[in-house]
């Protein structure tokens, strides 16, 4: 389970249910290459271009459970005990502060056939809003260890990530019966719904991820880079004819050409003063 589509559900429901129990806080270990429960694990060597890393299943319940509680530090969650307490469907009520922001819904059953997909049926009390948006944790069974999704868009699979998802972003807007007061959540099996009962709050965990450059320089060779326009109108010559060096291992070396060519040079100049002593020594 700890590297499959299982995990990623059993996190975000052991998470709810240690906030609902007053944890404020919990530790997802990160281990070695072989440690299959890691949150992502970094490149089996020192390489340091993109795309090389792998995102574990972890690494999803970490990022949806930090959108369900969202920044304001004032979250508070509620185990609904949906269903007469199923284990298969658990579901949670988030408030922020008195205010009930979104609802948490699971199902960890996997059937192709779609027969075990529910719908929910939020009734809020206070009134249904118009339409509500919901954002979806995917993938085709519990066991699966690639191709997952959250809201459309993924890490990738083993060695493909650079630590940002990748895909359009996939929101569903659902309609709800204002007059019933009431909201129809598809849950598929497997998977998770998040459901954002206000724009207000899909708009605090929309507004895209941050990125920042390294602090540490670990790419030596082949760095240098040149704007391709620059390059396509630059006073270049063929060096079809010419035995040029290069900056990567195992090819020719730039300052063995130029001794080469320096050698030649002396070379030249010798034969050429020989020449001129000859042809004194023949005039006289």
């Amino acid at each position: 389970m700890s590297d499959s589509f299982a995990s990623a559900l059993w996190a975000l429901d052991y998470g709810m249910q240690m906030a609902y129990s007053n944890f404020t806080g919990a530790m997802l270990h990160v281990g070695g290459q072989n440690v299959y429960y890691n949150p992502f694990t970094a490149p089996p060597t020192n390489q340091s271009a993109f795309h090389q890393w792998t995102i574990g299943p972890i690494f999803y319940a970490s990022l949806i459970m930090a959108e369900a509680f969202g920044s304001s530090n004032n979250s508070r969650i509620i185990d609904l005990n949906a269903n007469g307490g199923n284990i298969f469907t658990p579901a949670y009520a988030i408030y922020q502060g008195d205010a009930l922001a979104k609802v948490a819904l699971f199902n960890f059953v996997t059937d192709p056939s779609g027969a075990t997909t529910y719908t929910a049926t939020l009734s809020i009390s206070g009134g249904a809003p118009a339409s509500v948006q919901v954002k979806y944790l995917a993938a085709s069974s519990v066991s699966q260890k690639d191709n997952i999704t959250w809201a459309g868009q993924t890490f990738g699979n083993n060695f493909e990530s650079d630590g940002r998802l990748k895909g359009n972003l996939d929101v569903q807007t659902v309609a709800c019966d204002q007059t019933a007061r009431t909201c129809p959540i598809r849950v598929p099996a497997p998977g998770f719904a998040l459901v954002f009962l206000s724009p207000q709050y899909l708009t605090e965990v929309s507004n895209g991820p941050e990125t920042f450059s390294t602090t540490a320089r670990t790419k030596t060779r082949n760095t240098a880079t040149i704007d391709p326009s620059v390059l396509a109108t630059s006073n270049g010559h063929s060096g079809s004819n010419r035995l040029l060096g290069g900056t990567s291992r195992s090819q020719f070396s730039g300052a063995v050409s130029m001794h080469a060519v320096g050698c030649v040079a002396v070379l030249g100049a010798a034969l050429a003063w020989g020449g001129m002593m000859v042809g004194n020594a023949m005039l006289r």
